[in-house]
C-alpha cells in the first residue's frame, strides 16, 4: 500500500468546489476507484460529476490525514516520526 494525495472539483450544494484527499491505496487507479466510492457515499455525488484533476502518490510523514497515518503509523514512527509542514510568513 502507498499513500496518495487526489486533487480534484466536485458539485456540493449549486455549486463547484475543490477538494483534496489523502488517502491509502494500492496504485493510481485505486486511489481514483476510493475516492468516487467515498464522495458517493459522503456526499451522493456520482462517478460522472467528479472531476479529478491530480493523482500523486506522497510521503505518508506529510499527510495530516488520521486514515494514513494510522495506516502507516509504524513506517512513520521507524522514520522519525511525521514530518511538519513548512510554516508560511
Amino acid at each position: 500500500m502507498k499513500a496518495f494525495r487526489v486533487k480534484g472539483t466536485a458539485p456540493f450544494g449549486q455549486q463547484r468546489q475543490a477538494f483534496s484527499m489523502d488517502l491509502p491505496a494500492a496504485d493510481a487507479a485505486d486511489a481514483e476507484h476510493r475516492v468516487y466510492s467515498i464522495m458517493g457515499s459522503r456526499h451522493n455525488v456520482t462517478r460522472r460529476s467528479v472531476h479529478l484533476q491530480s493523482v500523486a502518490e506522497i510521503d505518508p510523514r506529510t499527510s495530516q490525514e488520521p486514515s494514513v497515518l494510522h495506516h502507516f503509523r509504524e513506517a512513520i514512527a521507524a522514520a522519525g516520526g511525521p514530518l511538519a509542514p513548512s510554516e508560511e510568513e
